[in-house]
Formats: structure tokens, C-alpha cells, sequence
């Protein structure tokens, strides 16, 4: 079966964010589209790659007391 591919408006739906955030996504080429005539579409695997790789791990390494009152 083949992938569906999302129009703006459900991918904005899908990462949470507004249609615009989308588009200037687009406009950058900072994610890969798919153009059907004048249409664009996003294909859901790379919605998920692009969360993925925008994905920041916590830090898993905590300050000690030390640390606190110097200056930089």
C-alpha cells in the first residue's frame, strides 16, 4: 500500500503547529515535499523523520553544588 501523503493543513495538525510554520518549512527546503501539479504534499514518514531528527535528548548528567555560584 502506498504512503499518504498529507496536504499543509493535516501536516501542521500532525506536528502541533500552525499552516505558516509549515510553508516556511517548505520555502526553506528544511523537509522534503512532494509536488501534485500546483499541490503539495508531505509524505508521513518524513513528518516522522524530521521530529526525529529535531528530537533533543535530556541531559541525563546533573550539576553538582559546585557549579552553582561561579561566573562564567
Amino acid at each position: 500500500m502506498p504512503e499518504r501523503l498529507l496536504n499543509v493543513a493535516e501536516a501542521a495538525e500532525r506536528l502541533g503547529t500552525g499552516e505558516r510554520f509549515v510553508r516556511r518549512l517548505i520555502s526553506e527546503r528544511r523537509i522534503a515535499f512532494v509536488k501534485v501539479g500546483r499541490h503539495v504534499r508531505l509524505a508521513e514518514a518524513t513528518l516522522d523523520a524530521y521530529v526525529l531528527a529535531n528530537t533533543v535528548q535530556p541531559v541525563t548528567r546533573r550539576r553538582t553544588r559546585a557549579h552553582y555560584g561561579r561566573a562564567a
